[in-house]
């Protein structure tokens, strides 16, 4: 007789709230409100919180966001650096039932206001530094939204609002009862793409993911309550890839900084004891090249967490030198910041320091939280074959994706397409199961027919001795159809010339992959530390037009030819 599984049929099985909740993040700050009351949580400047404070402070904003009228599933926002009002708001804005939409605080006012506008922000808490782009974004808006002042005694501002945070504070309970979601499928973020080739999108986060991210991060970064946490990695880029959440989960010490600056991150790591920081290659770099007078010796190995773009192995090479250990991590956006993460397998300290860097330089494996993982054709969704050779798109599936993109139904189902997410990221997949990101679909120069990774050329522009920071994109050609055209910026004191640099990269490459190019200066950035490559695509398409016309008429590229 056929069966069924067990308690399916079975009445005296069923969910009830003694033996099943909804997951959501906010249970890590109740708990180590308990467990870890007295302890310090937060550090900024003098300003110390203890979790017991943390959460009387969160509950407070939540209570008093319930009394000014925000309801269940209404968006608030928040324009603010990482200080403690912005950690907060990562509790104490969902504990209201409602949506955080943390703002990128390099956002010029018309993508502010768009964003606000959107995703119909019920209210602004901005920190009183941006008062003036706050009025701006204000006079932007066909409705205008209430804003509330962070005022920082740190960076005194001006006003844009009629009531300040603390005041805000002042208004609500500190016993707060807050409820959970009453479905972990409860949006609890809303995030923005940097929407470089048009209006941002509005990437939508559910507790349930949110939880299970953290929690991830906490396994991958060997999280624990001695670690201190230090917030180079700002809040607003995916909720700082969840760790808002996961450095409370274990009761971990958020280590508060309001600018990044090689000074003052050497400062925080000696007085504060950090152990963990997270950044794109961007900030290592910075760290790497600061002036020596800026650099202080490390009390002890800290852990990097690096993802963002692809760091070149000589960047982790010269971190490791200097006493950071570094864990490469892969994601976007959609994925709730890292997908997957590069651990280091038992024979790799027998390696060269170079190998090894090479091989920690690759996206490796899926995080726990990720259900799968895949490199495949994308039109079919087949696995491409683990040879490192064969590319594919980096698919991906499960508990830590996006629930969509917001009132965008066609963007939505075009990245769902399949039953996978589409990240856009072409790869190989190695033998040992380690995927390598070769470029991002948009960024494969194809030469003469042939694929050139622009990842690879940098990779090779990295170790010339002189250079500091690289990016490759394609330049339209008459002949060639693309040929690639390196950015350069140089070491301080440091020369070279573009015959010295494109015969550095012959000599370490193949030689139609060699930049037939190199233009010197500062590169441009996003807001979250990314090279500005679309920007990069301008300028070589106007150095093809300046010399030959025609060339820029097309990008000669055919990209059918991507997946083989």
């Amino acid at each position: 007789m056929a069966g069924t599984a067990a308690g399916d049929d079975d009445p005296a099985l069923v969910k009830r709230p003694a033996n099943f909740a909804a997951l959501t993040p906010l249970d890590f700050l109740a708990w180590s409100a308990v467990t870890f009351r007295d302890r310090t949580g937060v550090v900024y400047g003098a300003t110390r919180l203890t979790y017991g404070e943390l959460d009387a402070r969160c509950r407070r904003l939540a209570s008093a966001l319930r009394g000014r009228g925000i309801r269940p599933g209404d968006t608030v926002a928040v324009l603010c650096p990482n200080t403690p009002p912005m950690l907060e708001c990562h509790y104490g804005i969902p504990m209201a039932g409602a949506v955080l939409n943390a703002l990128n605080t390099r956002l010029d006012a018309a993508s502010i206001a768009f964003i606000l506008g959107h995703g119909r922000a019920r209210l602004l808490l901005a920190d009183s530094e941006y008062a003036p782009l706050v009025r701006e974004v204000l006079a932007a808006m066909d409705q205008p939204v209430p804003v509330v002042d962070i005022v920082d005694p740190a960076a005194p501002g001006g006003r844009s609002g009629d009531l300040t945070y603390e005041e805000l504070l002042a208004e609500g309970d500190p016993g707060f009862a807050w409820e959970g979601p009453a479905d972990e499928w409860a949006s609890i973020s809303l995030c923005y793409t940097s929407g470089t080739t048009g209006n941002p999108k509005g990437v939508v986060y559910h507790h349930r993911g949110a939880y299970l991210n953290a929690l991830g991060n906490a396994l991958v970064l060997r999280l624990g309550p001695d670690s201190a946490y230090l917030w180079t990695l700002p809040m607003f880029h995916c909720n700082g890839w969840t760790f808002t959440w996961g450095v409370t989960a274990v009761g971990g010490t958020h280590v508060c900084l309001r600018r990044v600056e090689p000074t003052a991150v050497f400062r925080a790591i000696a007085e504060h004891g950090v152990t963990h920081l997270c950044g794109a290659p961007v900030v290592l770099n910075m760290l790497i090249h600061a002036p020596p007078e800026a650099k202080r010796p490390l009390p002890r190995a800290v852990d990097v967490g690096t993802g963002g773009a692809a760091p070149p192995s000589a960047v982790i090479a010269a971190m490791e030198a200097m006493g950071f250990r570094i864990m490469h991590l892969y994601g976007l956006t959609e994925t709730y910041g890292p997908a997957t993460w590069c651990p280091a397998q038992p024979d790799w300290g027998d390696l060269p320091l170079g190998e090894r860097a090479a091989r920690m330089a690759r996206q490796g494996v899926r995080y726990p939280a990720l259900t799968e993982l895949r490199v495949a054709d994308p039109e079919t969704m087949a696995p491409v074959p683990a040879d490192g050779q064969t590319i594919g798109e980096i698919l991906l599936r499960g508990h830590t994706v996006m629930k969509g993109y917001l009132r965008n139904e066609a963007a939505s189902t075009q990245a769902f397409r399949g039953g996978w997410f589409h990240s856009g990221d072409l790869a190989v997949m190695h033998p040992d199961g380690y995927v390598e990101v070769k470029d991002r679909a948009k960024d494969i120069i194809i030469s003469g027919g042939e694929n050139i990774s622009s990842l690879e050329v940098e990779e090779v522009l990295y170790r010339h001795p002189a250079v500091m920071e690289a990016a490759v994109v394609a330049r339209p050609d008459d002949h060639w159809g693309e040929t690639p055209c390196a950015f350069v910026t140089l070491r301080a004191g440091a020369t070279a010339s573009e015959a010295e640099i494109i015969a550095w990269c012959r000599d370490h490459m193949a030689h139609f992959k060699a930049p037939k190019t190199v233009v010197f200066g500062p590169l441009p950035k996003t807001s979250t530390g990314k090279i500005q490559k679309f920007e990069l695509r301008e300028r070589a398409r106007a150095l093809a037009q300046a010399a030959h016309p025609a060339s820029a008429s097309s990008t000669g590229r055919g990209r059918s030819s991507i997946i083989m």
